[in-house]
């Protein structure tokens, strides 16, 4: 998938969250790091078509994506978003949080709808977890099947803002080892994360944003071995300082 920025930029009030940033790529699986407060989840849900440039746009495979009307609503169904907070409805079961979307935003037959959640759920070993309501669930199930939602459309780009946050460390393996698997099947994301080990390993490009701008963009073993930017060296090594996974 091949993503352009034209000159974008973000502000809220008098606060520019991003600065006229430029950027043309084609991408597969992209990590954006940086510290809080640099502008990665506004990128990630304009790029999701959830709120509007300040100026200057985003292309997606020669498409520019729309600011509103029927345009931006057929755009944000080929675009499947998981939130730091799993977001699932709290009086349904698992399987129904899956199904339900598909039945209501995308169409389909929901008997079909049915048998493509549990063809998920089986798929990520969460069949056990099909009838359960969001409070039986864990931390990593609940974001697992969140991720399951997203991915049971079929979209064209997955785009998660850092999903494991608010997980212990052994619900975000769960986790991120589910994401590899849809790597490994072909989906293409771009992933807000912390987790570093993750965007290294996992992602073959990173970018780095701070203050508003994207400092560096590269393949991702590249780019954690040898920083090119003061600011990036800085980040890099205030995480290995501290040992902290941000």
């Amino acid at each position: 998938m091949r993503i352009r920025f034209e000159t974008l930029s973000k502000s809220f009030d008098e606060l520019k969250v991003l600065d006229r940033i430029d950027f043309d790529e084609e991408i597969s699986t992209l990590a954006i790091i940086g510290s809080s407060g640099g502008g990665k989840s506004t990128l990630l849900r304009m790029i999701g078509g959830l709120i509007e440039p300040t100026s200057g746009r985003i292309v997606m495979d020669g498409q520019p994506i729309k600011e509103k009307g029927a345009d931006l609503l057929k755009y944000r169904r080929s675009v499947g978003f998981v939130f730091q907070q799993n977001g699932l409805l709290k009086h349904l079961s698992a399987i129904d949080n899956i199904t339900m979307p598909l039945v209501k935003v995308h169409g389909m037959d929901r008997d079909k709808a049915r048998d493509q959640a549990l063809h998920l759920l089986k798929q990520f070993g969460l069949e056990q977890e099909a009838d359960k309501f969001p409070y039986a669930l864990s931390g990593g199930q609940s974001q697992r099947i969140a991720i399951a939602r997203a991915v049971a459309p079929n979209p064209g780009i997955l785009l998660l803002d850092e999903p494991t946050s608010a997980l212990d460390p052994e619900y975000t393996i769960e986790v991120l080892n589910m994401i590899r698997e849809l790597k490994e099947a072909g989906m293409h994301f771009i992933i807000v994360t912390h987790e570093m080990g993750f965007a290294r390993n996992a992602c073959e490009h990173t970018m780095f944003l701070s203050g508003g701008k994207i400092r560096e963009y590269g393949k991702s073993e590249n780019l954690f071995s040898n920083p090119q930017s003061p600011e990036l060296r800085k980040f890099l090594a205030t995480l290995l300082e501290w040992n902290v996974k941000k």
